[in-house]
């Protein structure tokens, strides 16, 4: 089968979050399993390549589509004073550029695999504008959809960027609210819709998740699906990384505390395998819990344990949290930045992991998390919900602690019922070694999206859309 996967970004040339990492391994997991694919993505100032295509795997071409007034920017999506006023056109213009690019290179995709509303304009395009061109005559699209918040919505005005007929301007279009909405098109219009967990799929179909795309995506719902993104074992591996200061396995795993005490040291914190060490890895915004976290986190460093953060986001964290590290330099480590290598140190030194998400459409953290035997305290929600499941001492079912409640009181519940089981040191370490058997890696995601596309290819073409009109 041949794949044209389509990302804004990618691991290793360029990250904002999640989306790259998924677009950096996912097409090396269909790879893997027999199908030809082809990658494309903006160059980006940061892509730091010579040439405009290179391979990654056995023989997965990437080509980054090249615009001087588009694309050499310090930042892919804004800067500090919001999303760049001309994101519509430079995306319009990089989703026709890829199917420019395929028919250039003569490559024939049986699906082309669209991420976020960056790309959603090319199921658009694909039954409007080139409906009648016989080289995507039996192309069909998949649209998953990273995290509904953001839809790419655009004033009105600027809808003829998109090269479209006003007439798609429209309820079963482009229309919402009085404005161009992006991501919602890509939905009307794609062959297949998916989002990166089973539990999230079914939650953007109501109100609560929905950001007002709940009616779009039900009536959709026969060509909704969830997948469960996965991580790359090879480079998520602690018996490998050249990070972490002491390989270790699953039948290894009491080596995983010489990693927490190099942390530790190198974090400025008192060196004591004994007292508990929470972590975070986190966009510092309400939508990661963070505002749960504010609320309690001087009742969490009263249990006496140790607390170590890295990330960035809103400024209101950056203020609390320098705060905490002043208050508490001897317990805390405040990292406001991203630091791939300390981000590693942490997955492979901390007892705990906090990511109590408003809302996660995955989540990859707690896989990661589960990978190097740090357990997981997590909302079930999304795809938290899908992969981490309460730890039962009886039962010795589970894999983490979780909590249903938004509410900080849930948990710091939460937190004390880990910390309860850490004290049984030998409990503690059963649970980090069933959490270390887990498996969540790309191979299962590239299958169950192999058999998606499989699906897709089955069904009878439908070239054309209620209202199609090219310009």
């Amino acid at each position: 089968m041949k794949i044209a996967f389509v990302s804004s970004e990618m691991v290793p040339f360029a990250k904002t979050g999640g989306l790259a990492d998924v677009s950096g391994s996912l097409p090396l997991g269909l790879e893997k399993y027999g199908s030809e694919v082809k990658v494309f993505m903006p160059k980006y100032k940061t892509v730091k390549v010579v040439k405009n295509q290179t391979v990654i795997g056995k023989g997965i071409d990437v080509f980054f589509i090249e615009n001087e007034k588009y694309f050499n920017r310090e930042n892919l999506y804004g800067d500090r004073s919001g999303d760049y006023p001309d994101n519509l056109e430079r995306f319009a213009y990089f989703s026709k550029a890829v199917l420019e690019t395929l028919k250039k290179t003569g490559f024939k995709p049986d699906i082309v695999h669209c991420n976020d509303w960056q790309s959603a304009l090319i199921p658009v395009y694909l039954k409007t504008i080139y409906k009648d061109n016989p080289f995507f005559a039996n192309t069909k699209t998949v649209l998953t959809i990273h995290n509904l918040a953001y839809q790419g919505l655009f004033d009105k005005s600027l809808f003829p960027q998109t090269g479209l007929d006003w007439e798609l301007f429209s309820i079963d279009g482009f229309e919402f609210y009085g404005k161009v909405n992006v991501l919602k098109a890509g939905i009307e219009f794609t062959d297949f819709i998916n989002t990166v967990s089973p539990t999230y799929a079914g939650e953007i179909q109501t109100k609560e998740f929905g950001y007002g795309l709940e009616g779009v995506l039900q009536k959709r719902s026969d060509a909704l699906f969830g997948i469960l993104n996965g991580i790359d074992y090879d480079v998520w591996n602690p018996a490998t990384d050249k990070n972490i200061a002491k390989n270790y396995d699953a039948s290894s795993s009491d080596q995983k505390y010489l990693n927490k005490e190099d942390l530790q040291r190198s974090s400025g914190l008192t060196v004591d395998k004994n007292v508990p060490l929470i972590g975070i890895i986190s966009r510092l915004a309400d939508q990661k819990g963070l505002d749960l976290i504010a609320d309690i986190i001087e009742k969490i460093l009263k249990l006496k344990v140790q607390f170590i953060l890295l990330g960035a986001g809103d400024d209101r964290y950056h203020v609390l949290f320098d705060g905490i590290a002043k208050k508490y330099p001897k317990i805390t480590s405040i990292n406001l930045k991203f630091d791939a290598v300390l981000a590693q140190k942490i997955y492979a030194g901390c007892d705990m992991f906090l990511m109590p998400s408003r809302f996660e459409p995955c989540g990859l953290g707690q896989m990661i998390c589960l990978r190097y035997g740090t357990v997981p305290i997590v909302r079930t929600t999304g795809g938290l919900k899908d992969t981490i499941s309460e730890y039962n001492e009886s039962t010795k079912q589970g894999n983490g602690f979780t909590f249903l409640d938004y509410s900080s009181a849930k948990l710091f519940d939460t937190i004390k019922r880990a910390l309860s089981l850490y004290k049984k040191k030998a409990a503690w370490l059963e649970l980090v070694k069933r959490a270390m058997g887990y498996d969540f890696s790309l191979e299962h995601s590239a299958k169950e999206y192999l058999a998606l596309y499989a699906k897709l290819a089955s069904k009878k073409s439908a070239r054309n859309h209620a209202g199609c009109v090219a310009k």
